[in-house]
């Protein structure tokens, strides 16, 4: 393994296109390689977007998905980093995922947001969301600044953070009415 950090830790270096495409690919085969998981991958790079994708399938993929998507979170962060030393005027997003996992986790958020913005709402009282992880965090506050009846924000200290629902009292101290 020593090998592989050196490898991917080592000299910084120029910065091309091609050298990109060419680290983010060996990241990827390296991290499969290492971890003896049964996967294949597919790479898509957006350079207008500066991003790139790299969706992992296979027999393993199940691995990936488990606890939350915290392998997939991991493999994302690592290849993260690694660009980020070794081209630091580039700030690429990179995303990894595994058969619509990410997708399916952004709607879960939003289908739950939806339903405690619908208590809320419909009892005139604040509800809380259980602690969250900041990407969480923005998908579920992306989502509800969208309907001006109601307000969130985060309570806590820490990484994860509740999420306190309510509704946006106007100016005559009366709750905005559910619809």
């Amino acid at each position: 393994m020593g090998g592989l950090l050196s490898k991917l830790f080592g000299k910084k270096s120029s910065e091309s296109s091609t050298e990109f495409d060419d680290l983010v690919e060996g990241l990827v085969v390296g991290v499969i390689e290492k971890s003896n998981l049964s996967l294949s991958y597919e790479i898509n790079f957006d350079d207008d977007a500066n991003s790139v994708e790299i969706e992992l399938f296979g027999e393993d993929e199940g691995l990936l998905k488990s606890r939350d998507g915290q392998l997939l979170d991991a493999i994302q962060l690592l290849i993260t980093r690694v660009i980020q030393h070794k081209f630091e005027s580039i700030r690429a997003s990179v995303i990894v995922d595994s058969s619509g996992f990410r997708k399916e986790a952004v709607d879960a958020l939003v289908s739950l947001a939806e339903k405690l913005k619908g208590i809320a709402l419909k009892k005139k009282k604040s509800v809380y969301f259980r602690a969250l992880p900041p990407r969480d965090r923005k998908v579920i506050h992306q989502y509800l600044a969208d309907d001006e009846r109601i307000k969130s924000h985060s309570v806590g200290d820490g990484l994860y953070k509740k999420i306190k629902i309510y509704p946006i009292r106007q100016n005559n101290e009366e709750l905005v009415a559910a619809e």
